[in-house]
């Protein structure tokens, strides 16, 4: 199983997918930017830091072949939080795999826009930082036909985001004590 946890930079995925990993047994959390920092660092110099790494088609494609790779060779959820607000890219990893047939569980994390810019400044980002100037954009892909299951974190602590995807995720089937 993959829990992708897509929202807008400083929304809580990295926190979020730290206490699922905390309270899901053998969960990995895998983390997409590392990959690109990896191309940014081992290109030659022309090709360095140009632009978002996201549109290199060979960041999607390692991102999707790792993935399915862990996928097939442990057995534990792996949780993945990612920015994705292109569709297409979306498609290119998060459809792939499903069409692979791995169950791939994607919650997009949101709260009002003041919301994230203080989140973003309690975690010492500067006003008018890179992740601030990219909201808008985030929003307005998530507010379009954009798949995913939406969790509003506004009044939500991580623990309780993290909750509600583990029950999202593996519901309860029967219960013996009848509640």
């Amino acid at each position: 199983m993959v829990i992708w946890i897509n929202g807008c930079f400083g929304v809580g995925k990295t926190t979020t997918a730290e206490k699922l990993c905390q309270r899901i047994e053998n969960a990995h959390i895998y983390d997409p930017e590392l990959a690109g920092a990896f191309l940014w660092d081992n290109f030659p110099p022309p090709m360095k830091r140009r632009g978002d790494y996201q549109d290199i088609e060979l960041w999607r494609k390692i991102n999707y072949e790792y993935i399915k790779y862990i996928h097939l060779n442990y057995s534990g959820p792996i949780i993945v939080p990612m920015t994705l607000v292109n569709r297409g890219y979306h498609d290119e990893i998060i459809g792939k795999l499903r069409e692979d047939g791995i169950d791939v569980h994607h919650f997009i994390l949101t709260a009002p826009k003041e919301h994230i810019i203080a989140r973003l400044t309690g975690r010492g980002e500067a006003n008018g930082s890179w992740a601030e100037q990219q909201i808008d954009r985030c929003l307005a892909a998530f507010a379009r036909d954009f798949p995913g299951d939406t969790v509003n974190t506004e009044q939500m602590s991580a623990d309780e985001a993290a909750e509600h995807i583990i029950r999202a995720c593996f519901p309860v089937i029967e219960r013996r004590d009848n509640t």
